[in-house]
């Protein structure tokens, strides 16, 4: 039987979780299915358990559900754990086992496909919700210089540093109206105000010479990206991270790792 996977979120129609991994089972040659999986905002447990039931092998979870996720799980591995959410589910030996695959995907991709050191960079985060939760240890792991949190409730932003003071990277935490005159090598766009073509107000001079704005938001142009163009610095946005934290699903479910840099080409060409 061909071992059956999904994507679980609210909104999922736009989701192209299906077509990623269905271009790593023909790179790779393994057979599987891979559906949408649209679960009521009050009812994640009970459509996953359903799926699972049915033989569904794993799932990745995206929007509004990774919270839900986290507290689903049998098993946490030690990413997830310091996320606090899950984005991927293994369900193997009679056990439910909670993933997360974000911050990798995030290193990955500025690292390998974007050629971006973090080491001794300072980087800025706007937001402090579950991605930069998820992104978060694996970004220290990279040995930044810095990393600076903004967002428009300080105590959100204080809270989520106070969680990873156990490092020895500088860590703080700022609010958005707070106009300082550091420059950061990395600004990375964490908000979800891209899909409402906004962005958190930055000052003009917040980007270093040699910098890199990172829209984690994928498949359009948003107002942040508009905003570091004409300060002169490069951009990219979340295809990378969303093939590469894909990529590390896979693996894990498969047990084969696919080569990203096709299906990221693909995807871009078609935007």
């Amino acid at each position: 039987m061909t071992d059956r996977y999904a994507v679980v979120g609210n909104p999922v129609a736009h989701s192209l979780s299906p077509e990623i991994h269905s271009a790593f089972a023909r790179q790779t040659g393994q057979q599987i299915e891979y559906v949408k999986l649209p679960a009521p905002l009050e009812a994640f447990s009970s459509t996953v358990a359903q799926f699972r039931d049915g033989g569904g092998k794993g799932v990745n979870v995206t929007v509004p559900f990774k919270f839900d996720a986290f507290k689903f799980c049998d098993q946490l591995t030690p990413a997830a754990i310091d996320a606090q959410a899950v984005n991927t589910l293994d369900f193997r030996d009679g056990k439910i086992v909670g993933y997360n695959t974000d911050g990798i995907g995030l290193v990955t991709d500025l690292e390998r496909n974007l050629e971006f050191s973090i080491r001794g960079k300072r980087v800025l985060i706007m937001g402090a919700g579950g991605a930069t939760c998820g992104v978060m240890q694996p970004l220290i792991n990279a040995h930044p210089e810095s990393v600076v949190i903004a967002n428009r409730t300080l105590e959100k932003a204080m809270s989520l540093v106070a969680r990873f003071k156990k490092s020895d990277i500088k860590l703080s935490a700022k609010a958005y109206d707070v106009r300082s005159a550091t420059q950061f090598d990395l600004v990375i766009n964490a908000t979800s105000a891209g899909l409402r073509d906004e962005m958190p107000p930055l000052p003009d001079r917040v980007f270093a010479v040699g910098a890199l704005a990172y829209e984690m938001v994928y498949g359009r142009q948003t107002p942040f990206m508009d905003f570091a163009q004409t300060c002169g610095v490069q951009t990219a946005d979340g295809h990378g991270m969303l093939v590469e934290q894909a990529a590390e699903a896979f693996w894990i479910w498969r047990g084969v790792r696919p080569d990203t840099r096709l299906v990221i080409a693909h995807l871009k060409a078609r935007d």
